[in-house]
């Protein structure tokens, strides 16, 4: 004897094993309901047997020929009132009074056991009732989540465009569906920006790579190579090399600015600030930029190699962004226990629509990826990542007169988090890694 089962039965066997929502909720509705009804039949049995409990029936043992009054209380008229023979209401005589009164407390207790049978009967009528009810509002409470899972199963990364259909009441449901758009939304500006930086990387990646295998091909192929050229030619090797080194070395600070803080610590932002200036970036010329710098001790929670390269960042950007005998100036400060530092510097004048886009990869004013030896146009980029991982708030605004004011607005330091001094913080210390 073989046993077969088919994918169907088998699938169907587990949604019937599955306690869904829907079936939890039938269950609590019915169990709700079911409970109100047992109280309210309970109260009114209750009620029943105390209002006929001390009613009384009194029958006087009279002479014949004496007519015999029924007494019976109020509150059992109407239960009582049939019992009570013909000939009594009527004023005829009446015999065997113990009999009747027998026969009345026997009617009564039938009475009450006919009362609670039709209470049995009708919580079993109400239970049945009240599961088929129980499990159409269910349904209709669920049918919103039923739209938005089978909505939810058709959308992938392909299609990360698509956007739950909401419609009814302003409810818990439709916020959801509303919250869940949202990240839809979130997740589609994620990718398309992965996409975007994945290309451009890949280009700025590929650029040097190509010069290397030029350079090299133009060298070997020359018949009439001397010592001088090969060796201009392996420096050419080498810069393109150092080149991908500094994006390499970028793209690798913006990964670890996007990820999550592991050991935060207690740090100063103005001997983080102090340090960069003391060790300016190799193209600053001093005899052409002036710095004006007003610091002021700030105290944060975060990463001090990742803060370094933020502010090491926001000065490069600075300096290599600016004209001919102008400034730049740096700001450290701590207002309602936040830490703030702001880099302003001279400059061309920057479209105020332009100014996001500075912060994406690879922009620059100009629309073209940034392929000159100066800078591989991430600088911005990494500083909007690391404000980010430390949940700071950026601002970044176009000057009138020309040039950009970037201020980063840190949250107050956390509690129970080391407090170390940050690195480089020694004016006699290696300078920072260059700023990318």
């Amino acid at each position: 004897m073989r046993l077969r089962f088919s994918s169907g039965g088998l699938a169907q066997a587990a949604r019937v094993r599955r306690r869904t929502v829907r079936l939890r909720l039938t269950l609590l509705y019915s169990a709700l309901f079911l409970l109100s009804a047992i109280v309210l039949l309970t109260i009114t049995n209750v009620l029943v047997r105390n209002a006929t409990k001390h009613s009384t029936i009194v029958v006087n043992s009279t002479p014949p020929g004496v007519t015999l009054p029924a007494r019976v209380s109020s509150r059992a008229t109407t239960a009582s009132a049939g019992t009570v023979p013909q000939g009594a209401l009527s004023g005829q005589p009446i015999a065997g009074s113990a009999d009747l009164k027998a026969r009345l407390e026997q009617q009564y207790r039938d009475e009450m056991r006919q009362l609670l049978d039709y209470s049995e009967l009708a919580l079993a009528g109400m239970a049945v009732i009240s599961i088929v009810l129980g499990w159409w509002l269910a349904g209709r409470v669920l049918r919103p989540l039923r739209v938005m899972t089978s909505s939810v199963k058709e959308i992938s990364a392909t299609n990360l465009g698509a956007r739950l259909a909401l419609d009814g009441p302003d409810d818990e449901l439709k916020d959801l569906g509303q919250t869940f758009n949202g990240l839809l939304e979130r997740l589609k500006n994620s990718f398309d920006s992965q996409r975007r930086f994945i290309a451009n990387a890949s280009h700025e990646l590929r650029t040097p790579l190509a010069r290397q295998r030029t350079i090299a091909q133009v060298a070997l192929a020359d018949p009439n190579a001397t010592e001088q050229s090969l060796r201009t030619a392996h420096e050419r090797v080498l810069a393109s090399g150092a080149q991908q080194e500094r994006l390499i070395e970028a793209l690798l600070t913006l990964a670890r600015g996007e990820a999550e803080l592991e050991r935060p610590q207690i740090i100063d932002l103005s001997l983080i600030a102090d340090s960069v200036l003391l060790h300016p970036p190799p193209h600053f010329d001093p005899q052409c930029l002036s710095v004006v710098s007003s610091i002021r001790p700030a105290l944060l929670s975060g990463d001090p190699a990742l803060i370094e390269r933020l502010v090491s960042n926001l000065v490069d950007n600075a300096i290599r962004h600016n004209l001919p005998d102008g400034h730049i100036q740096v700001t450290t400060e701590q207002q309602r226990g936040r830490a703030i530092v702001a880099v302003s510097n001279t400059g061309p004048l920057v479209p105020p629509s332009e100014v996001n886009r500075l912060f994406q990869p690879f922009q620059q004013m100009s629309p073209e990826r940034t392929t000159s030896k100066d800078g591989v146009g991430l600088g911005l980029s990494i500083v909007s990542a690391i404000a980010a991982t430390h949940g700071a708030t950026l601002d970044a605004t176009a000057q009138p007169e020309g040039g950009l004011r970037v201020e980063v607005t840190f949250p107050p330091p956390t509690d129970n988090v080391p407090h170390r001094p940050p690195v480089n913080a020694d004016p006699d210390s290696p300078p920072p890694a260059g700023p990318a």
